[in-house]
């Protein structure tokens, strides 16, 4: 099981810089032991307010209660509070054993996204119709992956709901793809741009890339 976690520090007032410090340390180390692990496979910054101390974190656990012991064990959990929402496979999710859903070799340094998709199909719609539009999402799903821009899609709890990575030049570029999409008319879409976090698992690996030309 794969799960997006929203983790949200709260330092006590009066806590001593060199405590801070020390405790981030203890945490870097540790999130690196739980990627050596499987369990931490990417972590990100959300866009934050003055003061605001948030991350995301994508998680793999056998279950629930297994993911509740690894939060538990790190040493950050003393001051954050934990929003857990559970993942589930989504059929168009990029098989990353795929040759042709590996990023492209050249092109521009590329941003990141998650997407949240909200699908509402109109009342009194042929469901050929909707079995056509589904299938040609496939389709641009697979286009998208294999030129780099669709990472990971997941389905969401709640009716026609799915979670989204992605990576794109800017986000002039990702909305240009997202309202390609086939299904676009069919969809709300609400996307959150990430920034590096310096303990993400994902930054040891080689830098990836979008392309620089339109969707």
């Amino acid at each position: 099981m794969e799960y997006l976690v929203t983790m949200t520090t709260h330092v006590p007032d009066g806590t001593p810089d060199q405590a801070i410090a020390d405790i981030r340390a203890r945490e870097a180390v540790h999130s690196a032991e739980l990627a050596a692990q499987g369990h931490l496979l990417r972590l990100w910054r959300p866009p934050l307010q003055l003061g605001d101390w948030r991350t995301l974190g994508l998680f793999a656990a056998a279950d629930g209660d297994r993911l509740t012991e690894v939060l538990a064990s790190m040493p950050l959990r003393v001051w954050r509070t934990d929003e857990i929402t559970p993942l589930s496979p989504h059929p168009n999710d990029p098989d990353p054993a795929d040759p042709a859903t590996l990023p492209p070799a050249a092109g521009e340094q590329a941003a990141e996204f998650l997407v949240t998709f909200t699908l509402v199909v109109p009342p009194g719609t042929a469901a050929q119709a909707v079995q056509d539009a589904k299938a040609c999402e496939a389709g641009s799903a697979h286009d998208l992956a294999g030129r780099g821009h669709l990472v990971r899609l997941w389905t969401l709890p709640g009716a026609g709901r799915a979670l989204s990575l992605w990576q794109a030049r800017d986000p002039a570029q990702l909305q240009a793809i997202l309202k390609s999409l086939p299904l676009a008319p069919w969809m709300t879409v609400d996307t959150t741009p990430l920034s590096p976090h310096p303990s993400d698992p994902g930054i040891i690996r080689p830098k990836v890339t979008a392309p620089t030309g339109t969707p």
